[in-house]
């Protein structure tokens, strides 16, 4: 995630901060200070802050883990000020599997809170908040009680959220994945229409972000499992653009920047004798014409391609590599063939779904434009 610092790997998975987290603590610690807690109440609102969003790392960890039982890898977790997300490789369509996997986090908070309980009730101290001096009861009273509000608050049914994850996963158990997660979806924006109205009429104003947040991701996980089923299937090569332009590794920065010029090619692969050794992006080239000058060569700025797709690899498991990143080369037999884009593959659904609607009007009514 662009904007996000990278603060160690847990577990063997890493882990970002976003940049924007640190208004958080800074807003904490203004708070205090304006409320006239002083100095010490500020620190004290700090490592608060600092603690709850520990917290939401091992809650998101828990995810990652479970995710990990079922043969499913993690390739981050992101710190944000409206919480934590971890992206996997894939979520399982396997309904058993996405609730314990969309549990896990909730349940991490609960059992924090299970240990503070413990803690506290041995040291005698009250689960009741009070506003006094600064002491480490009431440090981790307030992280209880946060905890078993984060716990609850992520088993709102309100998807992309944990429990509307929960819902999609039961529905999934008796309907197609497609139709589940249309109905989550729906299930998910109404409720963060609503969560919203109540977070502006009481000023609840990270509430308000978090709402729009969870309306606008519920439609941007809607669009990627379409997208998904849409692809069900369909190998590399039905995708591909095949009529590529490609670069000299020893052509110049100048040459790019023409063939960008020349037609609406975005990303070039780059070869050397017919090898592929790189992509170059338009980012690149105009990054490379600013800082290294129009003579360089393509191969000092364009990026080595980890891993080209092969014509038959499944277009469904490779959209989420396609949404990160840019176009990626497609090779056989160490030839170069093709490239997958994200703009033929919209090309490429709105063909197939024009042909089927096509279909259904020739056997029932007329299809419809």
């Amino acid at each position: 995630m662009q904007g996000a610092w990278r603060i160690g790997r847990l577990f063997g998975v890493d882990t970002f901060v976003h940049w924007t987290f640190l208004i958080i603590p800074a807003l904490a610690y203004a708070a205090s200070m304006q409320s006239g807690g002083g100095a010490v109440w500020g620190v004290v609102a700090v490592l608060y802050v600092l603690t709850i969003f520990a917290c939401v790392l091992f809650h998101e960890l828990g995810h990652a883990l479970m995710a990990r039982r079922f043969g499913i890898a993690t390739r981050d977790i992101t710190l944000l000020p409206i919480g934590g997300i971890a992206r996997l490789e894939r979520m399982p369509e396997a309904p058993a599997q996405e609730l314990l996997i969309a549990v896990a986090g909730p349940l991490v908070n609960v059992a924090i809170a299970g240990v503070i309980f413990a803690g506290l009730t041995l040291a005698g101290e009250e689960l009741v908040p009070v506003d006094v001096a600064p002491s480490v009861g009431v440090f981790f009273t307030s992280v209880f009680w946060t905890n078993l509000v984060l716990a609850g608050f992520n088993c709102l049914p309100a998807f992309p959220l944990d429990g509307g994850r929960v819902l999609r996963a039961l529905l999934a158990f008796r309907l197609d994945y497609l139709r589940a997660t249309r109905i989550a979806a729906a299930v998910g924006q109404v409720l963060g229409v609503a969560l919203g109205i109540i977070a502006l009429l009481s000023q609840q104003f990270v509430l308000v972000v978090i709402s729009v947040f969870i309306v606008f991701a519920a439609r941007a996980e809607l669009r990627a499992i379409r997208l998904r089923h849409a692809f069900r299937g369909v190998r590399v090569r039905q995708g591909m653009v095949t009529e590529v332009r490609t670069l000299a590794a020893n052509a110049s920065l100048e040459d790019a920047a023409r063939a960008l010029l020349a037609g609406a090619q975005q990303d070039f692969p780059v070869l050397d004798g017919g090898r592929l050794v790189g992509l170059l992006t338009r980012p690149l080239v105009v990054r490379g014409l600013a800082t290294l000058g129009a003579g360089a060569p393509v191969s000092s700025v364009a990026v080595r391609v980890p891993l080209p797709l092969d014509p038959d690899d499944d277009l469904e498991q490779v959209l989420a590599r396609l949404q990160e990143g840019p176009a990626i080369p497609v090779v056989e037999h160490g030839r170069l063939v093709g490239l997958l884009t994200a703009d033929n593959l919209l090309e490429l659904q709105m063909i197939r779904q024009a042909r089927s609607e096509s279909e259904h009007g020739v056997a029932g009514e007329p299809a419809t434009v």
